[in-house]
């Protein structure tokens, strides 16, 4: 018995151990759009070696798990980098977050950007159900787009200046204009919030595929069409805070 537990916390401390190397190497890379050649092979090594010691052979029989708010740590598919540099290239704009939702009781899944501005956040979503394939296998139904009502601040927080394009712009002017009309911009805001947010369905059938290679209870590792890597963390986990 004791041999076996010793067994046991050598692979835990093992697993544990890869996994904050691969949390680790995700640094400076913005959810893997700015990695480098030599980032993006370390990466991959890391999440073979990860999806080799799966403690959930069968992900999709171990809803609870799959069950709640996942936040985007990197990915590799090639249809959302494009997204994220474009975001990247506007001034002021942030997107603070990129997330899965999963109601494994109602086999939904919500695909979520937000994104924040001195002036307001917002959010786009989308809205899919899900069908379990294999044991490791979920086939996605595209159902509908939210576009979340902004929600503006009733303090609007401007830098001191912001670089574009190569060129430091000076925003003090700025900052000054903002705290004359603050009192307007709240009453604004109330209002504007107030609004339902924008849905709207597709005319087409979209749908797609997602393979699960790793589960626990705070990292999830995925594989979509084209074999695109998608590396999630649990809200709430501490590998978020590495």
């Amino acid at each position: 018995m004791a041999l076996h537990q010793r067994w046991l916390w050598g692979k835990f401390s093992e697993i544990a151990a890869l996994k904050k190397q691969l949390v680790d190497s995700f640094y400076g890379t913005n959810r893997g759009l700015s990695a480098s050649s030599e980032t993006s092979a370390e990466v991959v090594e890391l999440i073979t070696q990860i999806e080799a010691v799966n403690p959930t052979p069968a992900p999709t029989e171990a809803l609870s798990l799959l069950n709640g708010k996942w936040i985007l740590a990197y990915t590799t598919f090639a249809g959302l980098l494009p997204s994220l540099s474009k975001a990247a290239a506007l001034p002021l704009l942030k997107i603070e977050e990129i997330s899965q939702t999963i109601d494994s009781e109602n086999f939904t899944v919500q695909n979520s950007f937000l994104f924040v501005g001195p002036l307001a956040s917002t959010s786009i979503s989308t809205n899919s159900k899900f069908e379990v394939r294999s044991p490791k296998r979920d086939q996605i139904k595209f159902e509908e787009s939210i576009i979340g009502t902004p929600q503006l601040t009733d303090s609007i927080e401007i830098p001191e200046n912001v670089e574009f394009l190569g060129q430091k712009i000076d925003l003090t002017p700025l900052k000054s204009l903002i705290t004359s009309v603050e009192g307007t911009a709240s009453s604004v805001a109330k209002t504007i919030s107030s609004h339902p947010p924008f849905k709207f369905s597709s005319h087409t059938q979209v749908e797609s595929w997602l393979l699960t290679t790793y589960l626990d209870d705070v990292l999830r590792i995925s594989r979509g069409d084209g074999g695109a890597v998608f590396v999630l963390i649990k809200e709430g986990s501490p590998l978020l805070s590495n």
